[in-house]
């Protein structure tokens, strides 16, 4: 089987690309990722060699170069191309809509043309908008309260429209608030992680009582992949785990782990529409055999001694070393 993942430089990409080579020895990936400031390459360093897997530096909004990239004969898209980071999307929401939006469009097209066997759109809770109680399920309203959230919900009902207008073979993921290895450092948990290695407080907006619900790395993969064998095309499915935390109680275990007071929490003000709650029934995608792992624990216990270990790898990041380096040496491709 052979699979296009766009965006596979990123946090989420990579890692599902060095799972599916490990795991399913017949399969090969064509990563295609346009090495925006998130995308670093390193992060497949382990895999460059494999000859199941080639990187292609690209635009997913290029229709003409999506449409050379699909000649090579691809079997399955899994999107995990995206801007993510709320702060980013309330400072400049153009770059979100072109890329969650505009890049999912020119995906789809692709698909289409290219009758693509199977297409999976990787995206988020945050379309739910905020829960106060319960669980969101597949069947919620979208209801976004940023703008990232509301480019991820455009492209989600984009591919709704190609299901039902062009019987395109879509699955549609919404899943809770990922962590683990290789995460960009702008995200709370690395962020929190690496700045108290650094000595460095920590900044917590508003009361902290913001409530989220997440999902190590590996169980993702392994429900996207549960999903390339068993999903239902057509459908929509959420992954959650039931591990909800207070964005408060989260900084406390760091704090923890890293063997440092509270003095080092510094509150700050909160940012513009922030959900209060999310929170997912997953029982559709445990029907089909899927269940998370790892604990909220021993999965963050697992984060925190990555990037204990891995300290060049997250430095060169914040202070921009690598990124000039990489675009060098990926520019010709």
């Amino acid at each position: 089987m052979k699979i296009l993942i766009t965006g596979g430089c990123g946090f989420m990409g990579s890692n599902f690309i060095r799972y599916v080579l490990e795991q399913y020895p017949d399969y090969s990936v064509i990563n295609l990722d346009a090495l925006t400031y998130a995308g670093n390459p390193e992060n497949l360093k382990s895999v460059e060699n494999d000859p199941r897997y080639t990187f292609v530096k690209g635009n997913i909004t290029d229709e003409k170069f999506v449409q050379s990239v699909m000649e090579q004969g691809i079997d399955v898209i899994i999107n995990y191309a995206a801007e993510t980071h709320v702060d980013r999307s309330i400072s400049d929401p153009k770059a979100f809509i072109l890329t969650d939006v505009l890049g999912t469009y020119t995906l789809l097209e692709a698909a289409r043309t290219f009758q693509t066997p199977r297409y999976i759109q990787i995206s988020t809770d945050e379309v739910y908008g905020s829960i106060e109680e319960g669980v969101f399920t597949e069947e919620s309203p979208f209801l976004p309260n940023s703008p990232y959230a509301a480019s991820k919900a455009s492209g989600d009902m984009l591919c709704r429209a190609y299901v039902q207008t062009y019987g395109l073979p879509i699955i549609v993921t919404h899943s809770c608030n990922f962590y683990g290895p290789y995460q960009y450092p702008e995200k709370v948990i690395p962020l929190f992680i690496t700045n108290l290695i650094e000595g460095k407080k920590v900044p917590l907006y508003g009361d902290g009582k913001n409530v989220r619900e997440w999902i190590y790395t590996e169980d993702h993969c392994n429900a996207i992949c549960m999903l390339l064998e068993k999903g239902v095309l057509g459908e929509v499915y959420t992954i959650g785990t039931g591990y909800e935390i207070p964005n408060v109680d989260l900084t406390m275990k760091l704090l923890e782990y890293a063997g440092c007071d509270t003095d080092m929490i510094e509150y700050v003000k909160d940012r513009p529409g922030h959900d209060r709650r999310y929170a997912l029934d997953s029982s559709k995608l445990r029907a089909l055999g899927w269940a998370p792992k790892y604990s909220f624990e021993e999965g963050l216990e697992r984060t925190v001694q990555w990037y204990k270990d891995n300290s060049e790898w997250w430095k060169k990041i914040k202070s921009g070393e690598y990124k000039e380096y990489y675009q060098r040496q990926y520019e010709k491709r």
